[in-house]
C-alpha cells in the first residue's frame, strides 16, 4: 500500500514514515503545501495523512486536490488543533478520520488498516478468490486452507494483482507500485519476472491454480477467465 504523509514537523514526519515502513507500507513524504499538491497531482496513493497546519497553506484546501486526483484514496487528517470546527470541516470535505496530536503510532496504524479494509476490501480482512485467501491483518496467504510461505515482495505482488483482478497491469506499473522511488535505480524489469515466476511456482506447488496471465506486449492480468 502506498501512502503520502503530509507533515511540516520534520521529526514527526520521519518518525511516522519510519514506523509505517516497518509495517510494510510504501511512504512518500511532503513537508509543505506546495510539495504535497504537486505529489497529489502526479502520483496515486492508497491513503493520505494530511496535516492541516502547514506553513505555506491550509491543509484542508488540499482535500479539493485529493478529491480531483485521488478519489479512491483514504484520508486521515492530522492536526495539533483540537477544534470541532476543523474536525467537522475536514470530515465534511471527505476525510475518513481525524487525529489530534500527540497520538500513538500504533493507533495511527490501526486506523490506517481500518480505512484501507473499508475502502479496498469492503471491511473484510480476508480476501478470497476461489481456493485462495489473503489474510490482510497478518499478511498470510492460504491455498485450499493451507498457508504458503511467501516473501514480502511476493505477498505484495499477489495482493496488488488480486486487488486489480481482470485489469492489465504493465511491468512499469507493478514495479512502480512495489518498489516506489527505488525503481529509478533499476536498469530493466527482469526482477519482476523472477518474483512472478517464484510466486507462480509456490501457488502451483500448493495445488493452486495459476491465475496470473501474461498479456504479451502489454503486461499481466490476474483472472480466472
Amino acid at each position: 500500500m502506498k501512502l503520502l504523509i503530509i507533515e511540516d514537523e520534520i521529526e514527526l514526519l520521519i518518525a511516522i514514515s519510519n514506523y509505517l515502513i516497518k509495517e510494510n507500507y510504501l511512504c512518500e513524504l511532503a513537508d509543505n503545501f506546495a510539495s504535497a499538491r504537486e505529489k497529489l497531482s502526479t502520483n496515486a496513493y492508497d491513503l493520505i495523512l494530511l496535516d492541516i497546519g502547514l506553513p505555506d497553506g491550509n491543509g484542508l484546501e488540499l482535500l479539493t486536490t485529493i478529491k480531483e486526483h485521488q478519489e479512491k484514496a483514504g484520508v486521515i487528517i492530522v492536526s495539533a488543533k483540537n477544534s470541532s470546527d476543523d474536525k467537522i470541516g475536514g470530515l465534511d470535505r471527505g476525510a475518513d478520520d481525524y487525529m489530534t496530536k500527540p497520538f500513538e503510532l500504533a493507533e495511527l496504524n490501526s486506523r490506517i488498516k481500518a480505512i484501507l479494509r473499508r475502502r479496498r476490501f469492503e471491511g473484510n480482512s480476508v480476501i478470497k478468490f476461489h481456493e485462495m485467501a489473503i489474510h490482510t491483518d497478518n499478511k498470510l496467504v492460504s491455498i485450499h486452507r493451507k498457508n504458503i510461505k511467501l516473501t514480502k515482495k511476493e505477498y505484495d505482488l499477489l495482493l496488488f494483482l488480486l486487488i486489480n483482478k481482470n485489469r492489465i497491469l504493465t511491468k512499469e506499473t507493478i514495479a512502480e507500485h512495489l518498489w516506489q522511488d527505488n525503481i529509478d535505480m533499476a536498469d530493466n524489469f527482469d526482477f519482476i519476472y523472477t518474483h512472478l515466476n517464484n510466486l507462480r511456482n509456490k501457488i502451483k506447488n500448493a495445488e493452486g491454480t495459476d491465475y496470473i496471465k501474461t498479456v504479451y506486449g502489454m503486461g499481466y492480468r490476474f483472472t480466472d477467465s
